[in-house]
């Protein structure tokens, strides 16, 4: 499977997007308030590679969420253009989820981000840090 950055094919160096220290921080806290919230990373994980949930199966994916909390990082996620709904019109109601192109091309970044967590080195436990 190719990875997002070679099918997009071409991305801008980062002094291009962030010629300065005020505009860099700028797009950083873009990035965060669009990502922030406990859960809004849990669910573009469920969801990358194409998957397109109900909502019923994203609940059973995440157990410790609550429907209300579920329902309100979806609406944040889709205001933010990250996420797509479908509704289809029938009974019982069915609702579907998944990534836009520009939610789904998240994904090399957050790949990233998991290497560089896997990648910390073993620290002491918090109460036998030296002061």
């Amino acid at each position: 499977m190719a990875r997002t950055d070679q099918k997009v094919g071409y991305l801008p160096s980062s002094k291009e997007l962030f010629p300065t220290p005020k505009t860099a921080a700028d797009g950083v806290e873009n990035v965060l308030r669009i990502l922030e919230g406990r859960w809004k990373l849990v669910i573009l994980f469920h969801l990358f590679g194409g998957k397109v949930l109900r909502f019923s199966e994203l609940e059973r994916e995440i157990p410790a969420i609550s429907q209300k909390m579920l329902i309100q990082q979806l609406r944040q996620m889709e205001k933010d253009g990250v996420v797509s709904r479908i509704v289809h019109h029938q009974v019982p109601p069915k609702v579907e989820y998944y990534l836009t192109e520009w939610g789904q091309a998240l994904c090399p970044a957050l790949d990233a981000l998991l290497a560089w967590a896997a990648s910390r080195p073993d620290e002491p436990p918090v109460g036998q840090r030296s002061p």
